[in-house]
């Protein structure tokens, strides 16, 4: 079944929307991810200079608040010393109390032009633009062709980040307090546990890290061999994937431990997180290091890397879902081409609303609504229901035990999930044998349990969405994010409702749209597809 994203949800006719809703996210992600890229490329740019421009103040974008140094946190006794722009002064507290950074003044100055408000867009920085621009440019070359001459150029951007990933944890282990980050980042505080926000937030992580529910992996995985053991590279990606998040946090922690000790505070008040760690905290760690430019652009090289690793498996995954939505055998590689093409300039286009003075502000809806763990919960959770307890329906009852390789695959007609008990069948004449059974528990309560809580948790504890914990968004602000979040969500239930109104007849007629599609009409968007069992190549 070498099918995309959409065409994947032939296997459950009913639940196509499944298949659109992912499409929906990974366009959105595409639309805004790249942003990370683009300010990730203008990072580095500045970085190629003998002072970095965001180490000290008297630039344009900078304020008369800019101050070099100072420690806020140490004015318990009244005053302290800091160093501002024209020289060394000794201030108060009262005076200290507005001065900025010269770092986040580069940020929301120079590289955001931040605006007031989300209905102030402001006007275009015509340097991010063409920052905008080269990325998408690099990314359309990069995967125009197909998997196969990305799969050439993922050699280096998933390799290379780890030889950056080594020197800077090299480099970050010999500096003075990066021990007690260390420690700080080693030493688990329970009581966290406790809070609906680090669930939810873990479990947003997961969703984003894998990639699940957007259909992506879907989308790679069909150009594997039929016989290509997937099951084992479901284990490999997790262990790699975690082993690499955990060796970062070493390296993380490490130069944020440093900068703790630089400034006389306590790590917790320079741990960041989301962008404010990649283009706050650690671009300020590197003007305390000696050879700063040549350690921030390891870094931001890196990022882009890596950036630009994620970019290819959303953009493949999605042009693949079209591609195959719209199938023409024999139309070349020219087809592909323009739809990518297509795709790439219509994101690009989206993505000028977020280079605007109010961009940062669209960014968050984006990142908040449209690809939230909200939506990506919502997905995983109908993707498990359905292989595991729809799957089972669309034939009826269970095909034997003995399978094309003569293998025994265990007890038929086992009462419940049917379905995942089936999709266990269809990996096993991939892979020659059945997946551990704790796996079908797993697809059919383990995963949809867990992706109710942590959605319940976050229904819960849902705030009208805030920039930098001072800005709130206004009602209309929050109004389009969830138009954002819906326009997925509501794919599956709407796909649903539709096909049930267009059959015609017995209970049992409707019932039949779960396994075909005799009662539907042939639209090109949801065109249902009789499954048939896949016959395994000699």
């Amino acid at each position: 079944m070498k099918q995309g994203g959409i065409a994947a949800w032939n296997i459950a006719p009913l639940f196509k929307g499944l298949g659109l809703a992912s499409m929906v996210i990974v366009f959105f992600c595409n639309s805004y991810y790249i942003m990370i890229l683009v300010w990730g490329l203008f990072y580095l740019v500045h970085s190629l200079t003998d002072t970095l421009p965001w180490a000290t103040c008297g630039h344009s974008w900078n304020t008369e608040q800019c101050t070099e140094l100072f420690h806020l946190e140490l004015c318990h006794n009244g005053s302290t010393n800091a160093s501002t722009g024209t020289g060394p002064f000794n201030l108060s507290c009262a005076d200290l109390a507005n001065k900025r950074s010269p770092v986040i003044e580069f940020w929301e100055n120079k590289v955001l032009r931040l605006s007031g408000d989300l209905s102030e867009p402001g006007e275009m920085n015509w340097q991010m633009i063409l920052c905008l621009v080269t990325t998408w440019v690099v990314v359309y070359f990069c995967i125009w062709k197909g998997v196969k001459s990305t799969g050439k150029i993922v050699y280096f951007t998933a390799l290379f980040p780890y030889v950056v990933l080594i020197l800077l944890l090299v480099h970050g282990v010999t500096l003075p307090g990066a021990l007690g980050g260390i420690v700080y980042y080693l030493k688990p505080d329970w009581s966290k546990l406790a809070e609906a926000q680090v669930w939810i937030d873990a479990g947003t992580q997961i969703f984003f890290s894998y990639a699940i529910g957007l259909g992506a992996l879907t989308a790679l995985g069909s150009y594997n061999r039929f016989h290509n053991n997937c099951y084992r590279d479901a284990y490999i990606l997790a262990v790699i994937n975690s082993s690499t998040s955990f060796f970062a946090g070493f390296v993380v922690f490490s130069v944020l431990g440093f900068m703790a000790s630089e400034q006389g505070v306590d790590i917790s008040k320079v741990a960041e997180s989301g962008p404010g760690l990649a283009f706050i905290a650690y671009p300020k760690a590197v003007t305390l290091m000696p050879l700063s430019p040549l350690w921030a652009t390891l870094f931001f090289f890196m990022l882009l890397v890596l950036g630009l690793d994620s970019q290819f498996v959303g953009v493949e995954g999605f042009i693949t879902g079209i591609l195959d939505l719209f199938p023409q055998p024999g139309a070349g590689s020219l087809r592909r081409e323009l739809t990518a093409a297509l795709c790439c300039v219509v994101c690009c286009l989206i993505d000028l609303s977020m280079v605007t003075q109010g961009g940062m502000y669209v960014f968050q809806l984006f990142d908040n609504y449209s690809a939230s763990g909200i939506t990506l919960l919502w997905q995983a959770f109908w993707e498990c229901v359905v292989i595991a307890w729809v799957y089972g329906e669309a034939g009826g009852t269970r095909r034997g035990t003995q399978g094309d390789m003569g293998a025994p695959w265990g007890p038929a007609n086992t009462p419940l999930p049917a379905g995942a008990d089936r999709f266990m069948d269809d990996v096993a004449r991939m892979i020659g044998y059945r997946p551990l059974p704790f796996m079908k528990w797993c697809w059919a309560v383990v995963t949809p349990l867990v992706c109710v809580g942590i959605f319940l948790f976050h229904v819960v504890n849902y705030k009208p969405l805030t920039y930098n914990k001072t800005y709130v968004y206004p009602w209309w602000g929050d109004a389009i994010g969830w138009v954002l979040a819906l326009s997925s969500m509501l794919c599956i239930p709407c796909t649903v409702l539709y096909k049930l109104l267009r059959c015609k007849g017995s209970l049992r007629e409707v019932r039949m749209a779960w396994q075909g599609p005799s009662c539907l009409p042939s639209l090109p968007i949801l065109a249902i597809f009789v499954p048939v069992p896949i016959p395994v190549p000699s």
